[in-house]
């Protein structure tokens, strides 16, 4: 049984995961009064050490994790705005503990008004990716501040302007380029407009030449924006100044954007339904459309399926490639916008379908299609859409946090690609999120899930993930960055822990493994990776070496000795924790 359901009380979906009627004695079941202190203190793990230190300093001061979550992403939006920020938007995944409740919260962007499902094409063939890219039709409405607000608003204990202090004192006082943003910079300068375009060529090229890694940089414009939030709320963001600064640099050529005031003042952050699945004892619980957190328990239903029961370390590897690139395959033709198609979510994740798509698994040298969930459990079929041709380039963030009660955060944020598309605007740099839908349309044709249409969130690889016990009991807190790679990488960490006895840092470090498509990505730069790519190029896959990943793992596991963390060695974050009595 797969539930989906808008606000997920956890001890009653273990009630109904253990097969326990309505009649069931569910009284107490969430009973705020009746749930134990919380033993193990508070733990963030996230891609900056500035932010990481935000997020401690909220939870020191008793804060609930989603003060921490505010605090540290207004600060990653100054250290590392190549990957999220103000002008981008994201997912939050919030566990409150007392009651067992479980939310989704989606803040991402929504195309303007005036978008089209052709506006990437040119002359019947899809744009040019770098100029759809750093065009200003690739700016959707932000939704980060919208995001903050809703989730402060439910579950916040500090004052609203607290939540960003430690992010304004950096901006004012200066924080440290690090060698990330400093190789991103100089890595885009020859392909993109970032040391062109006014605002962003000043702030990230001064004379001329990218911000090196060491220097002390202030952002005062950032730091009035986020004063401004703080005192006004959102409104100061999305009408008057700001707002204006914003629809000038997405408007502005080449290719300006139809970006309006009007889009920007009726953007809002929305409650989606919270996905969970059975999985062996526990439950797996995520985001649902349009995001791909689903992703996660349809590959680890179908891996049981495929898995040898004492298989080894290699064999266990190639199940996960067979599961990734099955449910790669019904993702990327299903999933879209709900509100605007219907993603048969609930087929897709049904047992009967996942046993079933398991047996058609492709040939490893046969690139795998989308199944069909109407064929194996009845019904009118949906599979009407047309070819998947989305690309997500490999940025983002991802940070895991839990508080001295046992609230916890799982949330992902974004721009979309390096320093989204370049523009700039008060302070910060704006997304580049239309291109994560498909650029492809042909009018003689059906239209893909994922298309262009006016208003529409598109499609998402960021997927926050939870595990819980057989008891609800919070058990992982995981996400990634990476673009298409996201769900695997989040699934290894799954599989990793639970499945191939790694701990929870040698679960995050393990070799990445990507399998959308025909082609295997394995990471060979990270033992035991080429072994690994060996194994499976022997089995039959079309392997690409790849000597890193992009990958940006946060991840927090509750043990019986306490909270354990993992920040991901490819980035440059961190884990604090403190507060355990």
């Amino acid at each position: 049984m797969e539930m989906l359901v808008t606000r997920l009380t956890l001890p009653l979906l273990v009630l109904a995961l253990l097969g326990c009627g309505a009649e069931a004695d569910r009284s107490g079941a969430a009973d705020a009064s009746a749930a134990p202190t919380w033993p193990h203190g508070w733990m963030a793990t996230v891609a900056n050490p500035d932010a990481t230190a935000a997020a401690a300093e909220m939870l020191a001061q008793g804060g609930h994790a989603v003060d921490a979550a505010i605090a540290a992403h207004a600060v990653l939006g100054l250290v590392e705005p190549e990957s999220s920020g103000l002008g981008g938007g994201g997912f939050m995944l919030v566990f409150q503990a007392a009651e067992g409740e479980l939310s989704f919260l989606d803040g991402r962007e929504r195309a303007p008004a005036g978008a089209s499902i052709d506006m990437f094409m040119e002359n019947e063939a899809p744009m040019n990716y770098v100029k759809a890219w750093q065009s200003g039709r690739a700016v959707g409405v932000p939704g980060a501040v919208a995001l903050y607000k809703l989730a402060h608003d439910r579950y916040g204990k500090l004052p609203w302007a607290t939540v960003f202090e430690p992010a304004i004192r950096l901006a004012e006082t200066g924080f440290t380029v690090t060698g990330k943003m400093a190789a991103t910079l100089a890595r885009l300068a020859p392909i993109a407009r970032i040391d062109e375009n006014p605002g962003a060529a000043d702030y990230f090229f001064p004379g001329g030449e990218p911000l090196a890694a060491g220097a002390t940089v202030r952002n005062p414009a950032y730091a009035q924006t986020l004063r401004r939030v703080a005192s006004e709320g959102p409104k100061a963001f999305y009408k008057g100044e700001i707002a204006e600064a914003i629809v000038a640099s997405a408007q502005a050529a080449p290719l300006g954007g139809s970006l309006s005031l009007e889009d920007l003042a009726t953007y809002a952050a929305v409650e989606r339904e919270v996905v969970c699945g059975p999985w062996r004892t526990l439950s797996i619980c995520t985001a649902s459309p349009p995001s791909s957190g689903a992703m996660q328990i349809m590959i680890a239903k179908q891996y049981d399926h495929l898995v040898p029961a004492e298989g080894t370390l290699a064999e266990r590897v190639q199940a996960f490639v067979e599961a990734q690139r099955l449910a790669y395959a019904d993702r990327d033709y299903y999933f879209g916008d709900p509100d605007r198609v219907s993603v048969p979510l609930e087929g897709l994740l049904d047992p009967a379908y996942l046993e079933h798509r398991a047996t058609e698994r492709p040939a490893p040298s046969e690139a795998p299609t989308h199944g069909d969930p109407a064929a194996v459990l009845g019904g009118p079929s949906l599979a009407t859409f047309a070819r998947d041709t989305t690309h997500e380039l490999a940025g983002t963030t991802h940070f895991s946090i839990v508080d001295g009660e046992g609230n916890a955060v799982s949330s992902t944020m974004t721009v979309e690609g390096p320093f989204g598309s370049s523009r700039w605007a008060a302070g910060f740099v704006l997304n580049n999120e239309m291109t994560d839908f498909a650029r492809t349309y042909a009018p003689e044709g059906p239209e893909p899930a994922n298309a262009v249409r006016p208003g529409a969130r598109p499609r998402s690889s960021m997927s926050p993930t939870m595990l819980f016990d057989a008891e609800g009991q919070l058990l992982m807190v995981t996400g990634s960055p990476g673009g298409n790679s996201i769900p695997a990488y989040t699934a290894k960490t799954i599989l990793g822990v639970q499945d191939w006895g790694l701990s929870v840092e040698e679960a995050v470090s393990f070799p990445n493994i990507i399998a959308r498509g025909a082609a295997v990505r394995v990471e060979t730069g990270v033992a035991p990776g080429a072994e690994l790519a060996a194994s499976l190029r022997a089995a039959g896959f079309d392997v690409q070496e790849r000597e890193g990943e992009n990958s940006g793992l946060h991840v927090i596991v509750v043990t019986e000795a306490g909270l354990a963390g993992a920040a991901d060695p490819r980035r440059e974050g961190n884990v604090m924790s403190g507060g355990r009595p």
